[in-house]
Order: C-alpha cells, then structure tokens, then sequence
C-alpha cells in the first residue's frame, strides 16, 4: 500500500471514528431521556482493491446510525398499551358507580327497601291510623327519591364520560397529524443519504407518538422501505400512503342521555376493535353504567306493576269521586294487549263497586276485558270506556290525551275490586306508584294528598289489613320479569355483581399493567442506555481514534524522510 493510501484510509478511520464517539456520546448524554432508543453505528469494511495482483483492503466506513429497535416487541407493547388502558378505564368506572350505590352507609337503595317495608308492615296492625298510613307514603316518596336520584347520578357518569372520550379523541387526532408530520421529516431527513443514517431522534418521536397512540385507540403499524410508517386500528388505515384518517365524535340517545360514539372521518365506522381507552370508557359507559340502568329499570318497573297490580285491586278508607289514569293510550281503539303500557294486560274482568255515600248501599259491576283472541272483539280502551259507561251513577270518558276518566254521580263514590286482568295497574287507576321505569317513577297524587284512598282493606270496613298484607310481600315474592327472583333479592345481586366486577377488573387491570411493565423492561435492556457499555465503546473508539491519528503521524513522518532523502 502506498503512504497516499494509507494516509487516505488513516483519514477515514479518523472520521468513522469520531462519528462512533458522537453517537456513544450522544447515547450517554440521553440515558436518562424518556423513551430514548439507543444509537448504534452500523461499520462495515471499505471495497479492497487490486494492486500488484493483490488484494488490498481500503479501511473502515460508516454505513449507517441505526436505532436499537426490536419492531416485533414494539407490537407487543403497542397490544397490551391497548388492553391496559381499557381495562384501567373499566376499572375506573366500576369504581365511581360502586360509589354511587353508597352502600356502605345508611343512604342506600337497600337500606329504604327495608324502611318503606317496614312502614308497611306497620301499618298491617293498624291499617286505619292515618299516621301510620301517611308513613307509607312519606316512605315511598323517600323510596322513588332515592331511585330516581340513583338514576340522574348515574346518568351524569354517563354523560360525564363525553368529555374525557372528546379529550381522547382530540389527543389521537393531534397524535395522527405529529405521525404524519413526522414521516414526511424522516423521509425527508434519510434521503439525503448522510451515511445512509436514520433520523433517530425524530424517529424516536415517532415512536413516542405511536406509543401514546396505541393507549388510546389500538393500532398496528408497517415500516415502509422509504422510513414512512402505515398505521391501522383494526380493518381502518389512520396512515397510509400519505393519506391520513382522524377520528371524530357523533352523538346519539341511549337509555335517555346523550352520548358520543366515536368513528372515522372518511369511512364513518365505528371504533369497534377491542382494546385502547376511548374503547374503555365507551364499553364502560354502555356495558357497566348502561348494565346498570337497565337493572335499575327492571327493579324499578317490576316495583311499579306488581305494588299496583294489588293496590289497584283493593280499597282504601273512602272511595274516589273522579279518578284519571295516569297513564296514556294514543289510539283507543287499538287492542289493549298490543298498546305499549307498564305491566301486562291479561284475558279478565275487575268489580267496578258504586256506593252510594248516603245509603250506603254498594252496586258491583264486573267489567270484562276479552283479549282472548277469538272473534276479533278483543277489548280496546274505547270499548272498556263504553262497558264503564253502562253502569248506572257513572260516566266514564277519554280525555283528549289518551287517559281513561271515570267520575261519579253526585253523592256516589267509586272503588275497585279483583281485578285480574291487570288492566287498572296498567292504566294507572287506583294505583300508589307511578311511571314505567327508574326515570319515571313517582307516587300517584291523589293517594299523595288523600292518605284516605291508600289501598290497604279489601272492603271489609276500615280495619280490613288484607291488601296490605300482600303488599308487605312485594318485594320479596319472586317475580317472572326478575327471573324469578324478589325485588330486593334482585338488587342485592346486582350490587354484589358489581362489586365482583371491580375486583375482576382491578385484578385484570394489575395483571396487564404489571405485563406492559415487563415489556417495557425487556425494551429498556434491548434498546435503552448502558451507561457502562457506552463507556467501554467510547474508550474503544477513542483508542481507534489515537491509533489512526498515530498512523497518520507516522506517515507524515514517513513523507518528511522520503523529502529529505
């Protein structure tokens, strides 16, 4: 080799040499940088030549400085960011709702389960006291309170979620753009071919983004041969190409409140695909808060129409004069089986009783309701007004609305009796509760104002307690729409089930973040810093480097000779 050649490959040792120690010290000052990935400078061996029919080797070159990255742990970590962060959204909302049951205190659902109860069952010693029998009512209006205010609670948890789901939706979108932006600076940046190096330290923010991205929605990305990235969430692209997708919000109505779903801008479908935080709170939002309206519903509809269903059946210490459903048909000539009320209406009759207040003499007329099926007579609310309508000393209307009004001669009074057709509950007439559901609930106003028409005898006088025996036992007689199972029994359940779920969910939270934890770990020892192995390379290219600069001396000092000579 000739001193020009060695002076040559000295001098390209020296350049490789002191990029090597940048990198290492570039690495070293960055340690402790979050989510920094370690630098390596990729060498390889320069193209030998032929000289003098040998072989010569040329030296040492620089190909490349390449991020420490292993892209397959990456997607593992990317997948259980996802799954992490849902589990801990469940988690979270389990935990809000659990609070709101407040059943760790004296303000709870079960707690005034037991208090309406047992101002019943004190009544059943004395059904004619009226102060015992104001205590129901002040007791049931406690009770629909604490359902009613149990349900807006949740309701605002519900709505609640719509601003974090909005926040999340505007970080994946600012995310996106910073990916999209980023891809075009690496591109941009690695065309220039400077030792067809990468640009690490965006890459390394790309890598942040993807990662902070991955805990939102879940994503899978591809590396493209030109450093671009594609990044997909299920079957949907958010990168590809150049072409980018947001996400956005569109709200709708469910179980009564607005709520967001969240979709792509371009395709319009929804975020479907398991995994990742707005997907959490939405599955929270719906699948444990909306679970939970829908029990709530149940245990408040199942309360309404079986408490009616004997209270409409029974009478309290006077009759009514005028009574209005409190319930509305919008076509009264439609079948009642097929008009959407609270309770079933069955094939059967109920005893319309008229008494008269000054004689007191009682004429019962039985008001059939046929929904047998046969003959195509079924009763309508039309033909139930007009049945009603024959019997002497009362007349009976439809309002403009819909409701059933039923009123009373002069010095007549109405009651009701056996009704087992369920028509009256249905309705709304001679009924204490209110409503259809947990939203609706309420205590009829006409037993409210006059403790007087509170169904606890069965006409036998004014200590007749057989009505409100049986409506002692409403909330513990096992009821079809409950699967079987009393009404608080069936709350009770519900309670324990959701307290199940947050410790299921805290467990399985725990499990994935202690897992997202270890991988982590295993990122941190493939492409984290070793300060101690930064220290070895740095002295070793150091050393390299003092060799090369020596060569260099001494054929510097090998051309001072040949001068001399």
């Amino acid at each position: 080799m000739s001193l020009t050649a060695a002076l040559a490959t000295a001098s390209r040792a020296l350049e490789v040499f002191s990029t090597a120690v940048q990198v290492s010290s570039s690495n070293i000052a960055n340690a402790n940088t979050p989510g920094y990935i370690r630098e390596e400078l990729t060498l390889s061996a320069e193209a030998p030549f032929n000289r003098g029919g040998l072989i010569v080797g040329a030296g040492v070159k620089a190909t490349a400085v390449r991020q420490a990255i292993d892209q397959f742990l990456e997607s593992r970590i990317h997948l259980t960011n996802s799954e992490a962060h849902a589990s801990s959204a469940r988690e979270s909302i389990y935990t809000q709702l659990e609070g709101q049951l407040r059943e760790l205190g004296d303000q709870d659902l079960s707690s005034r389960f037991s208090s309406f109860l047992a101002a019943i069952n004190e009544v059943v010693n004395q059904p004619e006291q009226g102060p015992l029998r104001n205590s129901i009512i002040s007791e049931g209006e406690l009770l629909v309170a604490d359902i009613t205010n149990l349900r807006t609670r949740v309701d605002q948890l519900r709505t609640g979620q719509t601003v974090r789901i909005e926040n999340l939706v505007e970080e994946a979108n600012n995310l996106i753009d910073e990916i999209a932006d980023l891809n075009l600076k690496i591109t941009k940046q690695e065309s220039n071919g400077l030792l067809a190096s990468e640009a690490g330290g965006l890459r390394t923010q790309r890598y942040d983004a993807l990662n902070r991205l991955s805990e939102i929605i879940p994503v899978k990305f591809t590396e493209q041969p030109n450093g671009n990235v594609d990044v997909y969430s299920g079957s949907e692209y958010v990168l590809f190409s150049g072409h980018r997708q947001h996400i956005e919000t569109a709200t709708i109505e469910d179980r009564g409140v607005t709520v967001d779903v969240v979709r792509f801008t371009q395709t319009h479908f929804q975020i479907s695909q398991p995994g990742g935080e707005i997907r959490g709170v939405i599955d929270g939002r719906d699948e444990i808060l909306g679970a939970f309206v829908d029990d709530l519903d149940q245990i408040a509809g199942s309360l309404i129409s079986a408490f009616n269903r004997i209270h409409s059946s029974g009478e309290g210490l006077e009759g009514y004069s005028t009574i209005t459903s409190t319930n509305r048909v919008d076509d009264a000539n439609a079948v009642l089986s097929d008009v959407d009320l609270p309770g079933s209406i069955n094939h059967g009759s109920f005893d319309l009783k008229v008494t008269n207040r000054q004689t007191g003499i009682t004429r019962v007329e039985t008001i059939r309701i046929d929904l047998d099926g046969i003959g195509g007579n079924d009763t309508s609310l039309e033909d139930l007004r007009a049945s009603i309508d024959l019997a002497a000393n009362v007349s009976a209307t439809i309002t403009t609305t819909g409701e059933l009004k039923l009123d009373a001669d002069p010095e007549f009074e109405l009651r009701f009796a056996d009704d087992t057709s369920g028509v009256l509950a249905a309705l709304g007439i001679n009924t204490f509760f209110t409503g259809s559901d947990s939203a609706t609930i309420g205590i009829n106003a006409l037993v409210k104002g006059n403790q007087n028409l509170l169904a606890t005898g069965q006409g036998a006088g004014p200590s007749d307690n057989r009505n409100v025996l049986q409506l002692a036992t409403v909330l513990e007689q096992p009821l079809d729409q409950l699967g079987g199972r009393g009404i608080e029994d069936f709350y009770q359940n519900v309670v324990s089930g959701i307290a199940q779920g947050v410790s299921a969910e805290n467990a399985k939270a725990t499990g994935l973040e202690q897992f997202r934890q270890s991988l982590l770990s295993q990122r941190e020892q493939f492409s984290g810093v070793s300060l101690d192995e930064e220290a070895v390379r740095l002295i070793e290219f150091q050393q390299a480097y003092a060799a090369s600069a020596r060569v260099i001396r001494s054929v510097d000092e090998l051309f001072d000779i040949l001068v001399t000579l």
